[in-house]
């Protein structure tokens, strides 16, 4: 049975039954370490071991974990590690920290979880940085197009000490976040059922004149833009609606979040134009962290590595099992279920939308924002520091074969 499917015989009204006997948390922990099918019985004792487990000692810190839409059900799909690194550090600490998840936009949501861990609400919180910079704004630094080449390149950047530099401290010294660690995909466009009927994209001039609905980050929109994709800005409620109705094409987002979120019914084919980071990261307040004893920060920072490790690998084989993101496409994934075809354009065709939008070959539109983004960093170069640092690999690397590091530690 898929790992996405294991909790679908369970009831909401039997989650919220459990959820009220041993909170949430324990639940949601509970069954991500569960395998196969799960019954109720099963989920009931996990629960209550779990639960025994978390609550056998008083912690010294109780974190609110604030992690948008996901559940245990859908981060079976999208492996963003966030349950691993909840129970890895509850396990490390033997008790002294507690995580408290809140999921299912309970207390925040992809837009508003940054803010409310910046307000102190929540002291930890997953979502896309795309989504959260908005209110990090320093965020959009992941976001030139094609600054990454591939899956693999955005991995080794994260595990780089070269992130530090350029990403992690500008973003806890401007915003007060410390970034943990992130999965990682590269966006592409999602065709809704305008293109059902037609033949699988091959080449990007089939996509140009579309409209497209377009996430929080600038960077995102301004290569949109230089692609002719039309971006629109419209509200997650309505997106689906309209790829359904035909009042937008397509969307762009990376092939996991298609699944996750329950987009594969409305969208056709998922076309794989590797143009900029789809990352969904978990990040904490700084402030908080600052105030853990020496030891739980390092537990922290561990439990933060084993969750960065776990997604690599996890969420590669996902992506070919769960999802169906592949040619061929497995039976029973989500895309096959869902007749969502993959459409993996040539080289020459990435090529080409490479030279239409990247800073590397079309720098004026990008020029404002790199400015502004390099300021804040102190004055670097971001992106050509990042552009460097994400080809110190071979552009053919599989993501699994990344080498993990610790990037705290100089190398």
């Amino acid at each position: 049975m898929k790992a996405s499917k294991a909790l679908s015989g369970i009831s909401r009204r039997d989650l919220f039954r459990l959820s009220g006997q041993f909170g949430l948390s324990s639940v949601v922990l509970g069954a991500g370490a569960l395998t196969g099918a799960v019954t109720l019985p099963s989920l009931a004792k996990a629960a209550e071991s779990t639960y025994d487990k978390r609550f056998s000692k008083e912690p010294k810190h109780t974190l609110k974990l604030g992690a948008s839409g996901f559940n245990a059900r859908n981060l079976l799909i999208e492996r963003a590690g966030v349950l691993e690194f909840a129970r890895d550090l509850e396990e490390r600490t033997e008790g002294e920290i507690r995580v408290e998840f809140i999921g299912d936009n309970q207390i925040c949501g992809q837009l508003s979880c940054v803010e409310k861990t910046q307000l102190g609400v929540v002291d930890m919180y997953a979502a896309s940085t795309q989504n959260s910079a908005g209110g990090a704004p320093y965020l959009n630094v992941l976001d030139y197009a094609y600054m990454f080449p591939s899956r693999a390149s955005q991995y080794h950047f994260l595990y780089s000490p070269e992130s530090q530099r350029i990403l992690r401290e500008p973003l806890e010294k401007r915003h007060g976040l410390k970034f943990l660690f992130s999965h990682c995909e590269l966006r592409g466009i999602q065709l809704g059922q305008s293109f059902a009927d037609k033949p699988t994209v091959t080449k990007l001039e089939e996509l140009f004149g579309t409209k497209n609905r377009v996430t929080g980050t600038q960077l995102g929109r301004i290569a949109m833009q230089q692609l002719n994709l039309n971006p629109v800005p419209v509200a997650w409620e309505e997106t689906l609606d309209g790829l359904k109705q035909g009042l937008i094409d397509g969307a762009e987002t990376w092939a996991s979040a298609v699944a996750y979120a329950n987009m594969a019914p409305v969208v056709s084919q998922s076309v794989d134009l590797k143009f900029f980071c789809g990352t969904e990261h978990t990040s904490m307040s700084a402030k908080v962290f600052d105030a853990m004893e020496p030891h739980l920060q390092d537990a922290i920072m561990e439990s933060a590595y084993l969750a960065q490790v776990h997604v690599q690998a996890a969420n590669e084989a996902a992506l070919v099992k769960t999802v169906g993101f592949s040619d061929p496409q497995l039976p029973g994934t989500i895309f096959a279920e869902n007749n969502v075809r993959p459409a993996f354009l040539a080289d020459d065709q990435v090529k080409m939308a490479e030279e239409m939008c990247s800073p590397e070959f079309n720098p004026e539109p990008w020029a404002q924002w790199r400015e502004r983004i390099n300021g804040w960093a102190g004055g670097i170069d971001t992106y050509q520091e990042i552009y460097d640092v994400a080809r110190q690999i071979p552009k053919d690397m599989l993501p699994e074969n990344v080498e993990p590091r610790r990037w705290w530690r100089s190398a």
